[in-house]
């Protein structure tokens, strides 16, 4: 994607440097731009416990350069504990995205074949490389088969603009490039398809009105930001016509993890008979948990729920919301039962949200 004219990804090794690491910092999204530089093993756990990197296709890439990062502070004698720590740190970063784990394990698996620690070194920068660039040909391929979707509901409406609606966000800031739910959107607005997208603020850290409302404006993607509880009524005038949204970990029983707020968004899709679909690369497929129950939902700090950050014309200020002795909680996902979901769109295609259709999609090819 373009900023100021200029192509970026949100993670790459520095051309000039491959001891540093450059990722956009999305904390301070949409007002200020910055570029930040990982250097050590420590950096990309900050950066991923710290949000400066989110999505969870992307934390999992910011992982597997993390343990590159590890390798290069290493030396023969503590390289497995340096690893070994530096893997530790990671995987506790944020316990929910499933991609944090699928690719440390990958990475992990990759570092083995090497006979000693320049070859180590070597295999974890071609193996991360390598991830990034899968990661992006599969975001393309998402919005590919999501733009089935759009273009089937755009005829049906003989040329008016397909309404859809967005929660939190699964842009190209959440993957390397082109993110997942935002791909079809991306393709369908360049093929000339008209479309409007309503874009959830995404209480308390308002990914969405911070940060898909940013990509798209830089797109040119007419849109509209809305408080996260007006999704139902709008659906109930009609003034919706298909929700996609991302996910952090989706089960193989078809029930997807997201951020929270998704969960409301499903039941009133539902209730509106509006489709509800969700965006996923296969790394975002947690084949192993058996029950939602079991997906560990990432608690935050009570401070994003009680002060909001905005600018204020002339710098980035954060400011109380609540009274200052009041607590607060702050649930950062919740689960979508899959009855609840109309289809899955991977880059494989797009599947019935059961364990036979995303087995089939995945096993059998």
């Amino acid at each position: 994607m373009k900023v100021n004219n200029k192509n970026y990804r949100t993670i790459w090794v520095n051309p000039d440097n491959p001891l540093e690491v450059m990722a956009i910092d999305q904390r301070y999204l949409p007002h200020e731009f910055y570029v930040r530089e990982l250097k050590h093993p420590d950096d990309f756990v900050h950066a991923i416990s710290d949000m400066l990197v989110r999505g969870a296709p992307l934390i999992g890439i910011t992982a597997a350069y993390g343990l590159y990062s590890a390798l290069l502070h290493a030396n023969g004698h503590n390289l497995e504990e340096k690893l070994s720590d530096a893997y530790d740190k990671l995987i506790a970063s944020r316990p929910t995205a499933s991609n944090l784990k699928w690719a440390l394990e990958i990475q992990m698996h990759a570092i083995k074949e090497g006979k000693n620690l320049g070859e180590k070194v070597k295999i974890a920068l071609e193996n991360a490389d390598r991830m990034a660039d899968e990661d992006v040909k599969a975001c393309k391929q998402i919005g590919k088969h999501g733009l089935e979707i759009i273009e089937a509901i755009s005829q049906k409406k003989n040329g008016e603009p397909v309404n859809i609606l967005t929660h939190c966000n699964a842009g190209w800031l959440a993957t390397v490039d082109y993110g997942t739910a935002t791909a079809p959107i991306y393709m369908a607005h360049d093929k000339g398809i008209p479309v409007h997208v309503w874009v959830d603020e995404t209480r308390p850290r308002n990914q969405g009105a911070g940060l898909t409302a940013w990509e798209l404006d830089r797109h040119g993607v007419p849109h509209t930001v809305i408080v996260d509880n007006a999704g139902g009524h709008l659906m109930q005038r009609g003034m919706v016509d298909l929700c996609i949204v991302g996910t952090d970990r989706t089960l193989a029983n078809g029930d997807v993890c997201n951020k929270i707020g998704t969960y409301l968004k499903a039941l009133a899709a539902f209730d509106n008979k509006v489709p509800f679909y969700v965006a996923l690369p296969s790394s975002t497929i947690d084949w192993e948990t058996k029950e939602a129950a079991d997906i560990p939902i990432e608690e935050r700090s009570e401070h994003e729920v009680k002060h909001v950050q905005g600018f204020d014309g002339n710098k980035i200020v954060s400011v109380l919301v609540t009274p200052s002795h009041s607590k607060a909680a702050n649930y950062a996902f919740d689960v979508t039962p899959a009855r609840l979901v109309t289809g899955l769109i991977t880059e494989r295609g797009i599947c019935k949200p059961d364990r036979k259709s995303l087995s089939l999609m995945f096993f059998n090819q």
